[in-house]
């Protein structure tokens, strides 16, 4: 069988590549995928119904060890490209908050529409990929298809297999182990987006209780709300911050990131001086949460002196705590790393030491925020690359 382009992958990157890679216009064009069905982690996003990109999307929300390769790709194919095409499909969407986009029915609506635009390109699932090699002039892929062994000559390759996020889902190492192949560099890959865990029975008591924080560390800090679990913390301050992290490092927690603290409590002494320590800090704080602090909460506000007011608020605002480590793989949302950019060009994806060979999405070196940066990034990506295969061909 031979074909112009084969994508590997079926996820976000790859449907949208498959809709610019020139099936319109008489190339053939294959996607392959392990799994049952296209687009899972689509479809599971955003608690169902996909946060499919951020207004706020720019360089500035993407971690790699080249911090302006994303913006060739970010800049030529932006939000307002993907909310246009959402609009044309009629697909009604609304903002929730800092710019996150999410679909007002079901996240299989973008999945439908992905489908829609990559027509007439062929898509097989039930697919893997069992050997790919060049010969000098073109790509031969041996694939398992529904149980049938195939062989697959194509002019170009986009490798859109995403990281190692989820395994449970089927994701594996593929691209890296592709890339690696075909002699390309692949920079330290970890969990990201993913919760921090603490020794067992930690916060085992505040599991649930959530409230708004702000956590930081050496390098930066995230306002957004925190969650208390049974293994540790999580919560989207904690997913952000988890992406600046490494073990060992220690992270900080404001619990009253909307006031100061000191002025607050002197007010309220004032006022209602009477009143026990803990009585006034469930006013901002779950009353879950209060007993936790190591805090003389039933000491009436009247006895403490400013001196002792602002020995609290080391708890309060900057309560220091060492994560033993994080969940993983298991439910990180992204893998951070990747497919070395030194080895891609930023324009078109394409790598350097193999020409026609591409790479996009999670799998390249570039890791956006929590809130629609990363489907943002799969959507840029992708143009970049099947535009630049449509155009050549």
């Amino acid at each position: 069988m031979d074909i112009d382009t084969l994508i590997l992958g079926a996820g976000a990157a790859g449907l949208f590549a498959a809709a610019h890679a020139g099936a319109a216009a008489g190339r053939r064009v294959l996607v392959v995928d392990h799994a049952r069905a296209p687009g899972e982690k689509i479809r599971i996003s955003g608690g169902g119904r996909c946060n499919f990109t951020n207004m706020f999307a720019s360089p500035e929300c993407y971690l790699s060890a080249n911090p302006h390769f994303c913006k060739s790709a970010l800049a030529r194919y932006t939000q307002w490209d993907f909310i246009a095409q959402m609009d044309r499909h009629g697909i009604d969407w609304h903002e929730k908050t800092l710019g996150q986009l999410f679909c007002d029915g079901s996240a299989r609506q973008v999945i439908d529409m992905l489908l829609a635009e990559m027509a007439p390109a062929e898509l097989w699932l039930n697919t893997a990929l069992r050997d790919l090699s060049h010969d000098g002039s073109h790509f031969t892929a041996t694939l398992d298809h529904d149980g049938t062994r195939q062989t697959v000559t194509a002019r170009q390759v986009i490798v859109a297999t995403g990281g190692k996020s989820i395994p449970k889902m089927g994701a594996t190492g593929l691209a890296y182990d592709i890339a690696r192949q075909f002699g390309l560099p692949v920079t330290e890959t970890r969990p990201a987006l993913v919760p921090f865990t603490f020794p067992e029975g930690r916060f085992k008591p505040l599991s649930g209780v959530s409230l708004p924080a702000r956590l930081s560390n050496t390098r930066t800090s995230f306002d957004e709300a925190l969650l208390f679990t049974h293994r540790g913390l999580s919560g989207p301050s904690v997913l952000q911050l988890s992406s600046y992290w490494r073990e060992g490092e220690e992270i900080r927690v404001n619990l009253l990131p909307d006031r100061d603290a000191l002025d607050w409590l002197r007010a309220e002494r004032a006022t209602a001086g009477r009143r026990q320590l803990g009585t006034v800090l469930a006013q901002a704080l779950p009353s879950r949460l209060v007993p936790h602090l190591d805090l003389p909460t039933e000491t009436r506000l009247a006895d403490l002196s400013d001196k002792s007011l602002s020995a609290l608020l080391p708890q309060l605002t900057d309560w220091r705590l060492t994560p033993s480590g994080t969940e993983g793989y298991r439910t990180a949302e992204v893998t951070l790393g990747g497919i070395d950019t030194d080895a891609l060009s930023s324009r078109t994806m394409e790598t350097r030491a193999r020409p026609n060979l591409f790479f996009i999405g999670e799998a390249v070196d570039v890791t956006g925020w929590l809130g629609g940066y990363n489907f943002q990034w799969a959507w840029s990506s992708a143009h970049a690359a099947a535009t630049e295969i449509a155009r050549r061909m």
